[in-house]
């Protein structure tokens, strides 16, 4: 790695540590800021330092009962701001569409850094803004259901679920959703099935528009596990270390689905089209492969939460489903039961920003925040409760993360209805450069 990678690499393996996060744990449980690690470098200095071993083990500045010891031998000895700082000088000497990512990348770095301190009781409060600005590039605002909850309605009494005059819409949806449950216990049948179904229609709507050397790459080289008493509804896991014996990359990538999920087989198909094909492990892996024949820098191989490219991967996926039917909007969709579980879908993250914002914007207490999910975003319990809870009121993923997803959502569908096929695919998947959810207008001008 050259001066820069390694100050890169530094600055984010080194936030990651601090909020506890260990990039080489295959399950999600174990990891946090950074998503991957494919390259084959070294690990840098800030994951490798002794002290930083002892911070991943006893859960970083979030851990229930923070070892201050071991955060103020790391901050003391691995110096992360000056990787930050160095990051940021040294990207003015990229060319303009590089210089423009790592500026963005070091502005969400500085952000979090700031909110470790925060929360470690070593700095001031981070104003909501900021750190919503940071991730997003947007300011905060709250979210508008109205339309598609009135879709969903509509929807749902052409299916025959009338509107109980008790229940009304919600009790509809939770019927809709009981005679469509998905069993977990299936999962990995399930699952195999409906990469299948997306893959080949990613074949035919995806691949098209992206460089021929894409097509022999595997979009879903993954395995699903059930996992238990987990605090997220699922993981993906990119690891994209395994190589054949020739040296490639087999990008392989896991997904652990929560035991307790409740969801409908049409959520499932959002879902597996989200996570895996065409989106985050199709995402992942022709980042890696652009990286492996000399096409993208080596930031693509370690790609990091609550930052501006991780709002346009989220919104990428979110519009996943779109891209594999090679639609724009959801109801162009074959099926209006799909139609319906994408957008109780696109509600759910609609609910996060709204989680984000009564929590952190305007103080709400997490059972207010939850009752509101559930009313206006119909959102099962088990939803309303983490969103409300684990995630909303987390010091950084509920400032910073829960509002990526509908802001990237809405920026990306925009960008497909503004360009043709040809065009956009290839800039948000990366294929003309690593872009982020501000940077992508500069390949699309």
């Amino acid at each position: 790695m050259n001066r820069l990678d390694t100050l890169f690499a530094d600055a984010v393996l080194g936030i990651d540590t601090l909020w506890g996060g260990d990039v080489m744990c295959s399950s999600g449980t174990g990891r946090f800021i950074a998503d991957s690690w494919f390259s084959g470098e070294p690990l840098p200095a800030a994951y490798t330092h002794a002290a930083a071993a002892r911070l991943r083990a006893t859960g970083g500045v979030c851990a229930k009962e923070m070892d201050r010891e071991a955060l103020e031998t790391y901050v003391r000895e691995v110096d992360v701001r000056g990787a930050i700082a160095g990051l940021r000088a040294e990207a003015g000497r990229c060319e303009p569409l590089r210089r423009a990512y790592l500026h963005g990348l070091a502005v969400c770095l500085e952000t979090m850094w700031d909110l470790a301190m925060e929360v470690a009781g070593k700095g001031e409060p981070v104003p909501y803004a900021r750190a919503v600005e940071a991730s997003t590039g947007k300011p905060p605002e709250p979210s508008r259901p109205e339309a598609k909850r009135a879709r969903v309605a509509e929807l749902l009494g052409r299916a025959g679920y009338a509107r109980a005059a008790s229940g009304g819409i919600l009790a509809a949806v939770d019927a809709w959703r009981r005679d469509r449950v998905t069993p977990m216990a299936a999962v990995k049948a399930l699952s195999a099935a409906v990469i299948a179904k997306f893959d080949a229609l990613s074949e035919r709507n995806l691949a098209p528009h992206l460089p021929p050397e894409l097509a022999m790459v595997p979009r879903a080289n993954i395995d699903f596990l059930p996992i238990r008493e987990a605090w997220f509804s699922g993981s993906m896991n990119y690891i994209g270390r395994a190589r054949t014996s020739a040296g490639a990359p087999l990008y392989e990538a896991t997904y652990e689905i929560n035991a307790s999920l409740q969801i409908s087989y049409p959520e499932f198909e959002q879902l597996i089209s989200h996570e895996v094909v065409p989106g985050h492990v199709t995402t992942f892996a022709y980042l890696q492969n652009l990286y492996a024949r000399g096409k993208a820098d080596f930031e693509a191989t370690v790609l990091t939460m609550n930052t501006r490219a991780a709002t346009l991967f989220e919104g990428l996926a979110n519009n996943a489903i779109l891209v594999a039917y090679g639609v724009t909007e959801v109801d162009d969709l074959p099926d209006e039961d799909l139609q319906i579980g994408v957008l109780l879908a696109l509600l759910q993250d609609d609910a996060k920003n709204q989680s984000s914002y009564l929590t952190w914007g305007e103080g709400r207490e997490q059972k207010e925040v939850a009752a509101t999910l559930r009313r206006d975003f119909l959102v099962t319990e088990e939803r309303a409760d983490k969103l409300s809870g684990a995630w909303g009121r987390h010091p950084l993923l509920g400032r910073m993360y829960l509002p990526a997803y509908r802001a990237g959502t809405e920026k990306v569908a925009a960008l497909r209805r503004a360009y043709p096929a040809e065009r956009v695919l290839p800039a948000i998947y990366g294929c003309h450069g690593l872009v982020d959810i501000e940077t992508v207008d500069l390949v699309l001008r």
